[in-house]
């Protein structure tokens, strides 16, 4: 099984997500983002599964909201 890892640079184009590296950071710290994965010293990125289910949680809560 193979796991896709994004880059920083990936988060945008790919995925609609726009905060700063520092926002990332603070809501990962506090639990409302994924955690990062290091890939070697000073280089980090996300596992695109954990992505696609931040994103499908906060449309069900936006759901859940509407209903």
């Amino acid at each position: 099984m193979s796991q896709r890892i994004l880059l920083y640079s990936d988060l945008r184009p790919l995925k609609g997500i726009s905060h700063s590296k520092v926002q990332l950071w603070r809501l990962e710290k506090v639990a409302k983002f994924p955690k990062r994965v290091q890939l070697s010293p000073g280089r980090h990125g996300w596992v695109e599964a954990e992505i696609d289910a931040f994103i499908a949680e906060r449309i069900a809560a936006r759901d859940e909201k509407a209903a």
